[in-house]
């Protein structure tokens, strides 16, 4: 049973009377445990009184508190400890388990590593980067501006390499978005890009999409409500697969016009896609951000995506950078640049598209053999609508198949599931078409 905490009790625990001080005089004490979980605070008006304080202070220090989700609740049902640790958790991708070996596991739109490229030789030459082992911030080596650079698909102002696709998107949303700000987002959506907006204590206004990308109608309400960033993938997108025309992008671009929004680009599928780049870059130079994430083609562990923007976006997420690592491995740099302009590399890349865009044909056909029509894929994964979440993640549970629920990607309900064909071998796809088949509408 928890015991009960008076007022006088925190009077003589709280120092410090300012709305910073309570916050974290009374973070100190949930973290050493001397408020366990459970504990009910007293009301808001009887704890200011023995404070000799307002009883805005205290809401405000609370109001801190519960941004931490230690504490809960507010209003006439009272406050109470729901929590003692602090490490924010990306909920989204923390539901996601070890399923075993004996499990299929689909869950995860993730390369197949046989198609990844050697590092062997791309890393040694990394182990020679200029400036190796230099405290100097560089925002991007030299050698892999000038790789990048043939092929991005707009003249940006500035460059800058980051630690992954995931970090820029992180990075630059501190660096430029004020805390409690709306921002706009295609749904459904990577739900790594959700849970990032969620812990950043963003409102998130969802823009629906069809299978070319977001509806302009539907960006245009988002606009309505004056967001400070719409975030979306230009080119395959990482949850339907889907590709967004050319047409549509130049359609967004028109709604966008007459607005201040911050655009976020993150291209995060890349080069195995078979789409080519495409960007607003040059029609909105000043406030677009283009992220070009390396992951899925050269392989997760080089850690590196390139991101671009005007200087004047790119010095502000720089100066953010500068509070934690600083500045992108120079080794793993190099080793990408050299990746870049490896010429069998580039072909392995381009064989690997042709299988990825194989897999997914093949599961395409194989579920459309048993009734089941889902649209043309251009990634790594399909998203399949269900008529029961549950009972399809049971039903393909119980053929040992996992897979990701649909509501996973979006703030809204999507009764649907998310399978990955970049790993699927030949020998499963019929097997996985008809338990999917299965799956998707009780009997």
């Amino acid at each position: 049973m928890v015991p009960d905490f008076s007022s006088e009790w925190f009077a003589r625990h709280l120092e410090d009377r300012t709305m910073r001080g309570i916050a974290r005089d009374m973070a100190g004490l949930i973290r050493r445990g001397a408020l366990p979980v459970g504990t009910k605070l007293p009301p808001i008006r009887d704890l200011a009184y023995v404070l000799g304080i307002s009883p805005a202070t205290i809401s405000e220090a609370l109001s801190e508190l519960r941004k931490l989700k230690i504490i809960n609740g507010k209003g006439r049902n009272g406050t109470w400890v729901s929590g003692d640790h602090f490490a924010a958790k990306p909920a989204r991708l923390m539901s996601f388990g070890n399923y075993g070996d004996d499990v299929l596991d689909l869950s995860m739109a993730i390369p197949d590593t046989a198609l990844l490229p050697s590092l062997e030789q791309a890393l040694r030459h990394g182990a020679q980067a200029e400036g190796l082992n230099s405290y100097q911030r560089v925002r991007i080596l030299p050698e892999l501006e000038e790789a990048v650079r043939r092929d991005w698909p707009y003249e940006p102002e500035a460059f800058l390499a980051t630690n992954g696709g995931y970090n820029a998107t992180y990075t630059l949303i501190h660096a430029l978005v004020t805390p409690g700000s709306s921002i706009a987002i295609e749904d459904p959506t990577a739900m790594r890009l959700l849970d990032i907006l969620e812990d950043f204590g963003a409102k998130i206004i969802p823009v629906t999409c069809d299978d070319q990308g977001p509806l302009p109608s539907s960006l245009a309400s988002a606009l309505e409500q004056k967001p400070a960033a719409f975030l979306f993938q230009p080119r395959v997108h990482s949850v339907t697969s889907h590709c967004m025309s050319k047409e549509r992008l130049m359609a967004l671009g028109d709604v966008l016009e007459g607005h201040d929004t911050l655009i976020i680009e993150d291209d995060g599928v890349a080069d195995i896609a078979m789409a080519p780049r495409q960007t607003l870059g040059a029609r909105f130079p000043d406030r677009v951000v283009h992220i070009l994430s390396y992951s899925k083609t050269l392989g997760p562990d080089l850690r590196l995506a390139v991101l671009s923007g005007s200087t004047s976006l790119v010095e502000q997420i720089q100066s953010y950078r500068s509070f934690s690592s600083g500045w992108t491995s120079r080794i793993l740099q190099s080793a990408v640049a050299w990746l870049l302009k490896d010429e069998a590399t580039q072909h392995n890349l381009e064989q690997a598209k042709q299988i990825y865009r194989q897999r997914a044909s093949h599961f395409q056909q194989a579920l459309a053999a048993h009734g089941k029509n889902i649209p043309d894929n251009h990634g790594l994964c399909c998203l399949m609508p269900v008529e029961s979440e549950q009972f399809a993640l049971i039903t393909l549970a119980a053929r040992n198949i996992a897979v990701a629920p649909g509501s996973k990607f979006s703030v809204r309900p999507l009764a649907a599931v998310r399978i990955a064909t970049s790993t699927l071998q030949d020998h499963q796809v019929e097997d996985v078409a008809r338990a999917a088949f299965l799956a998707s509408k009780p009997a």
